[in-house]
């Protein structure tokens, strides 16, 4: 497994991470935290050293059983262990015309650290990432006393670095932020489809040698090939929301396109007349591919970007793990390939 840089915090770790968020459960229905902690005793074992969670994925159940694997494993010292301070209004995303201390003020800030800590059960978080962000609120009155909460935080031990978590879908209202010295990374959604980040904040981060953290890589599953017309989620999975609509039609039809780039057909690729019709013929021309499947061909064009320090795909399962894993060999897609799938973007501007 191949590791890299996370910007300037010192960090050498594994390219692979675990996003942690399925230890919580309830975000995506069906999944039982316990199943999700034994696959991060895989990971961890097998080498996985940056373990991303997340204060309230679970109410503090992530952190908790997080924290349990890295105690049980006597991991504190070889594994990065981050988690995410949610805005006191619990609006995602951030408002930048709302005042910063609405979401971030600094005895929030204190007091969710503090739970941070009890609930992992360690001495200090490797790297506290606030769970939203608005570059407008560098211009707030509250965001010295902020920066000195931040600041003290470090010095008490508590905390050993800082960093934020852009907008969901819009990562530009996140990239003044990181001339602030404090602020040493950033997590962005990046993925096949989503490609925001690539419009300023990763030119920012090569500036300021800011780490940046890859979320979201399958987008929320779709880019795991599975998904289709025909799919249907229990009436309170919020995916419903984000697949409103004709979206997983939609989805159907770029699976298709995609086919064309990778050795098997996804499933949802079939899920709909118009895709099936496309399937025919891509499978007809295709050429020689660099991915077997779609979830590798996302992963590895994730990877194929020297800004981005780890991507943290979900892992729910010990196969989760092995598979995401393979990937990790050093082999990016080539310059072709990559501009091929530049057609291929689907702005989320659904919102």
């Amino acid at each position: 497994m191949r590791t890299r840089r996370l910007g300037r915090t010192g960090f050498v770790i594994n390219e692979i991470g675990y996003g942690a968020w399925g230890l919580g459960g309830g975000y995506w229905r069906g999944m039982e935290p316990r199943d999700a902690q034994r696959a991060l005793y895989h990971a961890v074992e097998r080498g996985i050293d940056f373990l991303d969670t997340a204060l309230v994925y679970g109410d503090g159940t992530s952190e908790q059983l997080l924290g349990e694997v890295v105690r049980e494993l006597r991991a504190r010292d070889r594994v990065v262990v981050a988690t995410k301070v949610p805005p006191a209004s619990f609006e995602w995303p951030g408002d930048g015309k709302k005042p910063l201390e609405a979401s971030f003020p600094a005895r929030h800030v204190q007091d969710s650290v503090e739970t941070s800590l009890r609930n992992l059960k360690l001495e200090a978080i490797s790297l506290c990432q606030l769970h939203v962000w608005h570059d407008a609120w560098l211009q707030h009155s509250s965001w010295p006393e902020l920066r000195g909460t931040l600041e003290r935080l470090v010095k008490e031990g508590k905390v050993l670095h800082w960093g934020i978590s852009a907008n969901d879908h819009d990562p530009d209202v996140a990239v003044a932020v990181l001339d602030e010295p404090i602020m040493e990374t950033v997590q962005v959604i990046y993925n096949l489809f989503d490609r925001g980040a690539e419009r300023a904040l990763f030119a920012k981060a090569r500036e300021r040698d800011a780490g940046i953290i890859g979320r979201v890589p399958l987008d929320e599953g779709s880019l795991g090939g599975e998904l289709g017309a025909d799919t249907r989620f229990p009436p309170d999975d919020w995916r419903n929301e984000y697949f409103g609509g004709d979206r997983l039609s939609q989805l159907a039809v770029r699976l298709a396109r995609l086919s064309a780039f990778v050795g098997t057909t996804p499933r949802g690729a079939r899920t709909s007349d118009d895709a099936k019709a496309i399937v025919e013929q891509v499978e007809k021309s295709r050429d020689e591919v660099e991915a077997g499947t779609l979830a590798e061909l996302a992963l590895r064009f994730v990877l194929s970007r020297d800004e981005v320090g780890v991507v943290i795909p979900g892992m729910r399962t010990v196969d989760h793990v092995e598979r995401n894993l393979a990937i990790s060999d050093g082999r990016r897609l080539s310059p072709a390939l990559l501009d091929k799938l530049a057609e291929h973007v689907w702005e989320r501007n659904w919102y």
